[in-house]
């Protein structure tokens, strides 16, 4: 059931995304296109792709409340980290962390004339 709805709501966004770039537009957004009259009069007549554009945005909202509901009532009331079944926030007490006797980026030092390097105890 969630899948069939959706797709239904993919198809919607896709139909609604159309259905908006065919519009023409009315001006005032960015201060071009549109013409005369359109802001200026109270209100302009309700197009066929304006009724349009308001059927599949309520349509969009439907689908959308509806995969909200289906994923609530799909979800389980246990966490990812639970399922592991180890406690991942304390850390072991046998482990302890590796240091390196002396610094591997240093060259090893070989002879009177070479740089003094600092042993680690």
């Amino acid at each position: 059931m969630e899948n069939v709805v959706l797709i239904i709501h993919l198809l919607l966004a896709l139909a609604l995304i159309g259905i908006v770039l065919m519009q023409r537009s009315e001006g005032g957004g960015l201060g071009m296109g549109g013409g005369g009259g359109g802001a200026v009069s109270g209100r302009a007549a309700a197009t066929a792709l304006g009724k349009m554009t308001w059927i599949l945005a309520a349509a969009f909202i439907c689908t959308s409340i509806a995969l909200t509901i289906i994923a609530a009532q799909n979800a389980s009331s246990t966490s990812v980290i639970d399922s592991l079944g180890t406690d991942l926030t304390a850390p072991e007490a046998t482990t302890t962390p590796v240091v390196p006797a002396e610094d591997s980026l240093l060259p090893p030092a070989e002879g009177d004339d070479a740089p003094l390097v600092p042993k680690a105890n």
